[in-house]
């Protein structure tokens, strides 16, 4: 019988999250990136812009929760950028702009720091 630390556990379960986290924003920065090359009026950029700011809602409430153990002005960093990523997702839906430039560039550097 394998007998395994709770430090090794939780740290497994951690990494577990991580990479489950940052598959979810390379999928986001996938869909943006098609959003893109279809053009901001195309059912990618709806699809896309959907699953950004679900996403987004979910890492932002995960963040703001009391549980969430990263230091706080890491999560309140993070807080700030998801609500600015989902303010730049409105922007593109409502027509004020079709740059998907910022967005994808700031998702992309998310996902390569949950490495």
């Amino acid at each position: 019988m394998y007998q395994f630390s709770y430090a090794e556990i939780v740290e497994d379960t951690f990494a577990d999250t991580r990479a489950r986290e940052r598959e979810a924003v390379e999928r986001a920065v996938a869909l943006l990136r098609k959003a893109e090359a279809a053009g901001a009026a195309s059912r990618e950029t709806v699809e896309a812009l959907h699953f950004v700011r679900q996403l987004w809602a979910i890492l932002i409430e995960d963040l703001a929760s009391p549980e969430n153990d990263l230091p706080q002005k890491l999560r309140a960093d993070l807080i700030s950028i998801g609500l600015w990523v989902m303010r730049e997702a409105e922007a593109i839906r409502l027509g004020q702009t079709e740059d998907f430039t910022s967005i994808i560039e700031v998702n992309q550097t998310i996902a390569e720091g949950l490495k």
